[in-house]
């Protein structure tokens, strides 16, 4: 959500901004919140004048009563009377436009940075940089389902009958590398400085409003029935949740967290045969980081969170590249962000595993995160990453170090997790 003595003050500037986004439609909201904005302050200010006047006229009552001038003091009196019930009429005009302002300023995407791309949508996204040569194999890599089934890896079947589609059981040897993924990643984070958490798994309402948009939560969001709780998409929102309505001392920032958690979405309007197998699911597994800091310190936070992404996929021998959002495929709070993409040698190009968000001070404004300042309080900046998600890391992991025997060499950084493991071999 922006600033909005910005919004009043630059109101062409938000238009650009929507603009740059594609999101015309939106247009109208610029002009909507100036507009409420005024008709507030107006009416707040009417209702200061109203409390004034009746302030001086309660004093006033009070005296003409001890002077026996009783009609005088009956005549303020319903004065007052009249003052009250106009200060209710106004008061309750104002509630209405300060939720009517609040829906709309929820709506207007954030300021993107200089820096981003204009584009429409994720085709318009820029390559930064890429890490490691691309396997090249002399066979035909099969599909990740394939190469997991022959190692006895997986049962859809069984989940279909418990859970339905978008489910899975991982056995054996995969899901103790899924395991060790995620330890090697937590342990990894842990080394880069950062804080290790297990954070709650449900959310309240109003911690969903403050970190992502309706749209994204509609897309994503699983409501527990009967309560005011969802389930988390990611750890992040349960993590930038914990700051809420918080005031930051800033000898304690920045705050840097590597938390692990399930994570759980609709994945509404998921389609297309790479997002069949553990590709897109419903369940999974993630380790994040997030990192809360001074808004001056947010873009270094930025370059130095993806590259540790990086860092980690090419430890276990994965290529990847780096690729710069457009301005089209922002997500409305983001004000920049890069995605991690790793080689896939089966399609022979890269598919994302990752993405590094700086969210400028949007979700500390929804939420109420500041950092105490000599004199006036301000909002902090908060940054999201993935370091990784092992359905995804596993696909990447099994097709860049497979044989065409159909065994998978564990990487070297993955053995200690794996109790010193290190191929895994066909079952059947």
């Amino acid at each position: 959500m922006l600033d909005l003595k910005f919004v009043r003050e630059n109101p062409e500037l938000v238009k650009e901004n929507i603009k740059k986004k594609f999101q015309d439609q939106k247009l109208h909201l610029v002009d909507e919140v100036v507009a409420l904005d005024k008709q507030i302050r107006e009416a707040k200010a009417k209702v200061e004048a109203l409390r004034s006047t009746r302030n001086k006229n309660s004093s006033l009552i009070g005296k003409l009563f001890q002077e026996k001038k009783l009609e005088e003091a009956l005549k303020l009196k319903q004065e007052m009377t009249s003052i009250n019930e106009e200060i209710t009429k106004i008061e309750e005009k104002l509630t209405k436009d300060e939720e009517a302002l609040r829906e709309r300023m929820l709506v207007i995407p954030n300021m993107i940075d200089s820096s981003v791309p204009i584009g429409k949508d994720d085709s318009c996204n820029v390559e930064k940089e890429r890490f490691l040569e691309p396997t090249a194999y002399d066979f035909e890599v099969p599909y990740h389902l394939d190469i997991i089934e022959k190692l006895n890896g997986i049962d859809l079947d069984s989940a279909r009958r418990v859970a339905g589609n978008g489910f899975y059981y991982l056995m054996g040897d995969i899901a103790r590398l899924h395991s060790a993924v995620l330890a090697y990643a937590r342990d990894f984070m842990i080394n880069k400085g950062f804080t290790y958490v297990i954070p709650p798994y449900m959310i309240r309402g109003n911690v969903v409003d403050g970190v992502m948009s309706f749209s994204e939560m509609d897309q994503m969001m699983y409501k527990i029935e009967g309560e005011d709780l969802y389930l988390i998409g990611t750890s992040e929102h349960s993590m930038i949740g914990k700051f809420k309505e918080q005031i930051l001392q800033k000898e304690n920032l920045p705050y840097t967290y590597t938390s692990y958690s399930p994570c759980f979405r609709k994945e509404k309007g998921a389609h297309g045969i790479e997002e069949r197998g553990i590709y897109r699911i419903h369940q999974f597994e993630k380790q994040e980081m997030i990192v809360v800091c001074e808004p001056e310190d947010s873009m270094k936070w930025f370059e130095k969170m993806y590259s540790y992404t990086v860092e980690l996929f090419v430890s276990m021998g994965i290529p990847c590249r780096t690729l710069e959002c457009c301005s089209g495929d922002l997500a409305d709070l983001k004000v920049k962000s890069i995605d991690v993409e790793a080689w896939s040698p089966r399609q022979k190009k890269y598919f994302e595993v990752g993405s590094c968000s700086n969210l400028g001070d949007a979700q500390a404004r929804r939420l109420g995160i500041r950092i105490k300042g000599d004199g006036k309080n301000y909002f902090a900046h908060t940054l999201n990453n993935t370091v990784v998600a092992p359905p995804r890391m596993l696909i990447a992991l099994l097709e860049n170090h497979l044989h065409e025997d159909g065994s998978v060499d564990i990487p070297a950084v993955l053995q200690p997790y794996m109790g010193g493991l290190q191929v895994m071999k066909p079952k059947k």
